[in-house]
């Protein structure tokens, strides 16, 4: 089978190089192209981004980057005047002449200083929801329209919009086919095809354990970047459906803060500062400063959720080629008991009300620590060569317990639950780091863009679950809770965790190599890569396992016109399989192949993009309960067991920018359809894969007055909807289906001069929406569990720029 998809990709890949090879060799009787590139500063000599470059007497042109720098392609030789625009200056004129088969570089500097670029940033007309290039993170020096691969940019002009505080609050709504699973809440369980998404962090892995990181306050966050299919090749390990990078904020070298103050329902208050500026006269020490601080009870009896964030960055321009930036963040979160966000019950799903809660008031709390240090070293050989290195030390502390019900013990009973807890205390340790090329060069009239390097990662997970006890006495009634004070278990903390705990360790080690050849003036583009990467676990629990494989990626991407492109993409992933069976035997990596085409498009200079992608993922050796093992202590299902292949193919469409003067939207819709393939069971073949939506369609749209009295209102409202939910953990053909999920949200925004306040509803229809799964207790019963999300809700901020 594997055979036969390799077959029908060759022949789909080069029937489409055929084609367009016959459109493209149209163009060998023109005048040989060549390209514009260049970089805006403002007057006092830091980057300008978001400003508009382009050929005078034309609409050719580009927009600059978050680093100002800009690229114009397929200009013919000859003398051009570049024409630089900035809302409220006068234009500036930069006269370039272009060689024969050339890149032509340029330097232009603004009437304007970094100050005034600010105000016009927040004043501005510039289209906020639509993102053009990738960050340098993602290593890839080219416009998204470009890039033979589906990727979504989501910028903080949207998450403020939202009113989102960390990843767990509707990130996903701005992506096609993302979706949250429930879980305990500190970390982020995001779907994407299939798969649980990688976590990454300015493009390092941070993933230590399955309940790791603790999720990102956005307070720190400049953008997050959900990228489609494997992406080993250039960022980290992972599975086949995708990953998102979060983007943190850094020195812009502008003096520039912005305090925020904001109130909500369940006793919700929250305050924010950004500070960013330069520390030296000479500009060449910059520094950046976000701190967060929330105190909220949840919408559940006895839940709380208490954190605070600190995140500085200093940047200092050592000279024009050399760039060094320091990183630190430290989360600290306080929550109860973790567990208590669920609900229990033997009849089905939301037949409890949705502040249910096991937890009591009077339980120790759960307290983590999550500190994070980031180095980073950016050389430039020259304007088409560069060198990125980078470090990254987290250290994960977790002091606390969970709470799980041993089940309804009461034979035919289905309204008490015997309550139980245990420690979870947790030591987490990731060293990360990565090396990579970027350049540029040109063998006859074939352009090579280089991406090279080296990614390495070694992570530490010690955990202590081991202690436990039961209280309650099986009187617990889910229908009629009674709840008080309860006499909790005491743990023992007399040694260190990494004595009582148990440990899992896990790295890998890899190197790549990418070269996309340009054709045609870079209107054809081909990708060829391949990764070398080696897995190693060594654990106790998950025994000691060692893995190495070679993954190609093959990618070929034609723009139709300067706004508009095609592309397919063949990609292979590769990832240890932690853990070991009711044998004791390790399990074989899991591996997935994608296959991708797409169409991309850019509206309106750049103001609207749009990207539609079909896509077949294949995965292989892949983890499931194994439902015919207990153990024999717990007489739970605690084993996994190889399940064989999954097959996910869908379709996904994205939409976001502004369609008219001041209209704004995201809108996305994503088909996913999730089977397993083979199994060593051939009954359980044809089942769907756990986790996924058939259908998910996200809106959100916001029109801002430009004009008259009430100039600066804004109004928002969107909806996200899902169809065809399939529940987590379901792997034998029962009980795959939830209720579809409709949620509504809408509010008011106003920005004067330096002021601003919005004000937004959730769930204004007051749906009980929640995400769940069938399991099955200690005594052999089939029960359902489910988190709720909060009903009707409102959240009002305040903001002041200076």
């Amino acid at each position: 089978m594997k055979h036969s998809y390799m077959r029908i990709l060759i022949k789909s890949v080069f029937t489409l190089f055929i084609l367009l090879f016959a459109v493209c060799s149209q163009t060998i009787a023109e005048d040989i192209l060549s390209a514009i590139k260049g970089k805006v500063l403002t007057s006092d000599g830091l980057p300008a981004p978001y400003v508009t470059v382009r050929i005078q007497n034309s609409n050719h042109g580009a927009l600059t980057d978050a680093n100002g720098e800009f690229v114009i392609k397929r200009v013919k030789p000859g003398k051009y005047v570049l024409v630089v625009s900035l809302v409220g200056y006068e234009n500036v004129l930069r006269e370039v002449v272009v060689e024969a088969d050339g890149i032509s570089h340029t330097t232009i500097t603004l009437g304007a200083s970094g100050q005034q670029m600010k105000e016009v940033t927040v004043t501005g007309e510039y289209n906020k929801y639509t993102v053009l290039t990738p960050s340098n993170s993602l290593r890839l020096n080219a416009p998204l329209v470009e890039v033979p691969q589906s990727i979504t940019e989501v910028s903080r002009e949207v998450l403020a919009d939202q009113q989102i505080y960390n990843m767990q609050e509707g990130v996903t709504r701005n992506v096609s086919g993302a979706s949250r699973l429930g879980h305990w809440d500190m970390y982020s369980n995001i779907q994407i095809r299939g798969s649980r998404a990688s976590s990454l962090r300015n493009g390092m892995n941070v993933y230590i354990s399955p309940w790791s990181p603790l999720t990102e306050d956005m307070s720190m966050v400049d953008r997050i970047e959900f990228v489609k299919g494997p992406a080993g090749f250039m960022m980290s390990n992972g599975e086949p459906g995708g990953m998102y990078n979060v983007v943190t904020k850094k020195p812009s070298g502008v003096d520039q803060g912005e305090v925020t103050l904001s109130l909500g329902s369940y006793d919700n208050y929250r305050t924010t500062l950004d500070l960013d500026g330069k520390l030296s006269k000479n500009g060449k020490l910059l520094y950046r400063l976000n701190l967060a601080g929330e105190l909220k009870n949840g919408w559940r009896d006895f839940d709380y959720t208490n954190r605070y964030s600190i995140s500085p960055v200093l940047k200092y321009l050592v000279d024009e080629k050399n760039t060094v930036t320091l990183e630190y963040n430290l989360q600290y979160m306080q929550l109860p008991v973790i567990g208590g966000n669920y609900s229990f019950s033997k009849r089905g799903y939301g037949d409890l009300p949705r502040n249910f809660t096991t937890i009591e008031g009077n339980m120790d709390p759960t307290k983590i620590n999550d500190n994070s240090v980031m180095a980073y070293y950016e050389h430039k050989f020259s304007p088409d060569w560069k060198l990125n290195a980078q470090f990254g030390f987290f250290h994960y502390k977790q002091i606390g317990q969970s709470m799980w019900p041993a089940g309804f013990s009461t034979k035919g009973n289905d309204s008490l639950i015997q309550r139980s807890m245990n420690i979870w205390d947790a030591l987490g340790l990731n060293k990360t780091a990565q090396v990579f090329l970027n350049g540029a060069f040109r063998t006859g009239a074939v352009t090579h863009n280089i991406l090279g390097g080296v990614d390495m990662k070694y992570s530490n997970y010690y955990a202590d679950w081991g202690q436990g006890g039961s209280f309650g006495d099986s009187t617990f009634n889910i229908y009629d809770p009674k709840h008080g004070s309860v006499k909790q278990p005491k743990w023992d903390r007399s040694s260190d965790i990494r004595t009582r705990g148990v440990q899992y360790n896990y790295g890998y080690s890899a190197v790549y190599l990418q070269d996309q050849l340009g054709f045609f003036n870079d209107r054809l583009r081909v990708t060829l890569a391949g990764r070398y990467t080696t897995n190693k676990v060594v654990s106790p629990y998950d025994g000691t396992n060692k893995d190495s494989k070679f993954t190609p990626r093959f990618g070929i991407s034609y723009s139709l016109d300067k706004n508009s492109s095609v592309y397919g993409v063949y990609d292979v992933s590769f990832i240890q399989n932690p853990g070991l069976d009711w044998q004791k035997k390790p399990f074989d990596p899991m591996t997935g192949d994608n296959i991708e085409f797409g169409i991309k498009r850019d509206w309106f200079k750049g103001r609207f993009t749009s990207t539609l992608a079909v896509y077949q993922i294949t995965k292989n050796n892949v983890l499931t309960t194994d439902l015919e093992h207990r153990d024999p202590v717990s007489n739970q299902f605690i084993y996994s067991r190889q399940n064989g292949q999954q097959r996910i193919k869908g379709l996904e469409a994205d939409f976001q920018g502004e369609v008219v003067k001041g209209l704004n939207l995201v809108v996305n819709y994503a088909y996913t359809d999730g089977v397993v393939s083979k199994d060593a069971d051939p009954k359980l073949e044809g089942n769907y894969v756990p986790g996924i939506a058939k259908h998910i369609q996200n809106t959100w749209l916001t029109y801002t007055l430009g004009t008259g009295v009430l100039k600066g209102l804004r109004a928002n409202i969107g909806y996200q909807y899902q169809a065809g939910r399939i529940a987590g953990q379901v792997y034998d053909k029962t009980e795959n289906f939830l209720p579809d999920y409709f949620r509504m949200d809408a509010g008011l925004g106003y920005i004067v001069n330096k002021f601003s306040v919005n004000v937004l509803v959730n769930n204004v229809l007051d749906k009980y929406l929640y995400t769940g799964a069938p399991s099955a207790d200690n005594y052999g019963n089939k029960i359902y569990y489910w988190q709720t999300e909060p009903g009707r809700n409102v959240r009002i901020s305040v903001g002041y720029r200076f």
